[in-house]
């Protein structure tokens, strides 16, 4: 089958029009009456922009470029992948920006009615319900541009969004005083509701309000599956699928009832959490990291030889300082000290080079891999992000 005939028959939501912003160079005159561009340099004092840029696997329409999907006139086949960063035009100031698989979540902090936009795949609803043009009753299956994801807010002039995540096909949506909402698929769960048996998800217009903690909670972050919850207590909690131990309740069912996590972490004030694959990872505020679920890669030979982790354990790394920030993809691990230093661990692409395939601990990897040198002596990482196969890092530099 053509690439070109990927799409034929599908429910694709896609713009009657599609506006391109051209970039116009001011022309001046040579001496012999030739044109000649004119450019303005930028000024030292001059603030980046806020804007959003993205690249990757594009057949779904994740990236929010239907002409990457489908074509404009002159170019047969659709773009599979973006390799480099593309401009995506949006109006509202981007705060939050989460991808899934096959599909992207932006959220602004606005007091605008729309607060969230949803692009990519839809075939669970995990993007919200967006109704056909064709059949009113149905939704469609394909987002091919930012499209607004409503919310039921009772504030919606003054809620704000201050979070997104997304799983394998559900998502979370977190406000600063309407609490958590979740979309999607929740055959396990991980949307913390009941599971319903023969849930149809294609089309659903279902929005979860997540049920009030005791505390408020600061941050979401969704697994495959699974779905963990922090509060600004310090406290974790969690729901779904729990067969590698993801959710850290000390067995490996489903469960669709939130959860606090306890182990190693009672008592403790976590200040971040990070999943994506079906291992987790915690840092405490005295910077100390914990880790459950899957350990098939290594993620938790320092402490055990069991691969499947159920319940929150401290890892006793040494020599890596005080940790600030985590990040777990599908088989690898890393962890961000105070002093900038990236450490890496688990199995596969992990950032030192082909001879370093795997790691039971935490190995630097060369700060100069960050620009660090003679002419850039103050160059730190500053923050640290990963999908399910790779790992990204932001400089103090691009701050």
């Amino acid at each position: 089958m053509p690439p070109s005939s990927l799409f034929l028959g599908l429910n694709i939501l896609n713009p009657k029009s599609i506006l391109v912003r051209h970039l116009v160079t001011a022309v001046g005159k040579s001496k012999q009456g030739h044109d000649l561009p004119t450019f303005q340099y930028v000024g030292q004092k001059l603030r980046r922009k806020d804007r959003v840029f993205v690249w990757g696997f594009s057949y779904t329409g994740a990236l929010g470029i239907p002409s990457f999907v489908v074509p404009d006139t002159g170019r047969k086949n659709p773009k599979k992948y973006q390799f480099t960063p593309y401009r995506l035009e949006m109006d509202e100031k981007i705060s939050s920006a989460a991808c899934g698989y096959g599909f992207t979540l932006l959220s602004s902090k606005t007091t605008d009615v729309t607060k969230v936009w949803g692009m990519g795949l839809n075939k669970d609803s995990q993007i919200g319900f967006h109704r056909s043009r064709r059949d009113r009753t149905k939704g469609y299956e394909y987002i091919l541009e930012p499209s607004p994801v409503p919310l039921p807010l009772d504030k919606p002039q003054t809620t704000r969004v201050v979070q997104v995540s997304c799983g394998r096909a559900h998502s979370l949506i977190l406000t600063d005083d309407e609490g958590v909402f979740s979309i999607g698929n929740n055959s396990y769960g991980q949307c913390a509701r009941r599971i319903v048996e023969g849930e149809i998800y294609s089309g659903s217009q279902l929005v979860h309000r997540v049920k009030r903690l005791d505390s408020r909670v600061v941050q979401v972050a969704c697994g495959q599956d699974h779905s963990l919850f922090r509060t600004e207590q310090g406290e974790l909690y969690s729901c779904g699928w729990g067969a590698d131990g993801q959710t850290g309740q000390g067995h490996y069912n489903i469960n669709s009832e939130l959860a606090k996590l306890s182990g190693d972490l009672a008592g403790v004030n976590v200040v971040q959490v990070a999943t994506f694959g079906d291992c987790c990872l915690a840092v405490s505020s005295e910077g100390d990291v914990y880790g459950w679920g899957n350990s098939e890669y290594l993620q938790f030979a320092s402490i055990t030889d069991l691969t499947q982790v159920n319940v929150p354990r401290l890892l006793p790394f040494q020599n890596v300082g005080k940790v600030k920030q985590v990040a777990c993809g599908g088989t690898g691990c890393a962890l961000l000290n105070e002093d900038g230093n990236v450490f890496v661990w688990g199995y596969g692409i992990l950032g030192k080079g082909p001879e370093f395939m795997e790691s039971s601990m935490p190995e630097v990897i060369p700060p100069t891999l960050f620009g660090l040198n003679d002419f850039n002596p103050n160059v730190k990482v500053s923050m640290i992000s990963s999908g399910l196969g790779h790992f990204a890092a932001i400089t103090s530099k691009f701050l």
